[in-house]
């Protein structure tokens, strides 16, 4: 891996692990373009790295908090959210394994990612509640929808967003507790990861060009979360439920024509 593909695959992973476009899908895509689909454990580690300090860095002062007051009504939904995620993910992680060597689904999850964004964008402007009216039912739902999104071209801010719409949580508690509770979940994902590095399991690759591909990820990662809170404040999801469904529908057709 030169620079300049080290440099690509840092924007890919730092703006669609936020914009509900699904960001392992891109870098699966990515990987397969630059013939880099064995460099992908240390390499997703690292950018993962990379996004993991974006999140961090937007919300240093509510992590601070979350230090000093462990016991607030934000730590109890985090820890609401996030427990199912771990249990799916820890009870499918060798078919997340599987299907993302392949990639034979991507099209699909793609397109089932449209059909979320699609609905959800219905669901935007009818939520009345805020971080004090969130239910322990509320994180529930939305850390299993987050789980959902083990699959490779799967949103995972994507269906986090969409499920608090469903829940009839207002925009702006939607996107901050979707990107805040990404912090957890890419953690996990790192370390389960690393554990794997550990063991011998991945390639190696050039220090540079991962150093390079992690900085970038942290950049545009902190771009894409500080335009999405904007975004999701007024705007639509409809434009990113068009591009991943025409994305999903390209994908299904080279795979159908033996092209992909």
């Amino acid at each position: 891996m030169d620079w300049v593909e080290a440099m690509v695959l840092g924007m890919i992973q730092g703006l669609t692990e936020f914009l509900p476009i699904s960001s392992t899908g891109h870098l699966y895509l990515g990987r397969h373009w630059f013939g880099l689909d064995e460099a992908g454990l240390f390499l997703d580690t690292m950018l993962h790295v990379g996004t993991l300090a974006a999140v961090v860095a937007v919300y240093r002062r509510e992590l601070l908090y979350l230090l000093q007051h462990p016991f607030s009504r934000l730590s109890a939904l985090l820890v609401w959210g996030t427990v199912p995620t771990a249990m799916i993910g820890l009870a499918f992680e060798d078919l997340f394994e599987e299907v993302s060597k392949t990639g034979v689904t991507i099209g699909w999850e793609f397109l089932a990612t449209g059909l979320v964004l699609w609905v959800a964008d219905r669901w935007k402007d009818r939520g009345q509640k805020g971080l004090e009216q969130m239910t322990w039912k509320d994180a529930v739902i939305i850390g299993t929808f987050q789980g959902a999104a083990i699959l490779p071209a799967i949103s995972r801010s994507g269906l986090t967003i969409a499920a608090a719409f469903f829940r009839k949580i207002d925009r702006s508690t939607a996107a901050h507790y979707s990107f805040f509770l990404s912090i957890p979940a890419i953690a996990g994902g790192v370390v389960l990861q690393g554990k794997d590095m550990l063991q011998g399991s991945a390639e190696s690759l050039p220090l540079s060009s991962l150093l390079v591909a992690t900085i970038m990820s942290a950049l545009f990662g902190y771009i894409a979360v500080r335009w999405m809170i904007r975004l999701l404040q007024t705007g639509s999801l409809k434009w990113f439920s068009i591009y991943v469904s025409i994305l999903g529908g390209l994908i299904l057709a080279f795979q159908w024509t033996g092209r992909f």
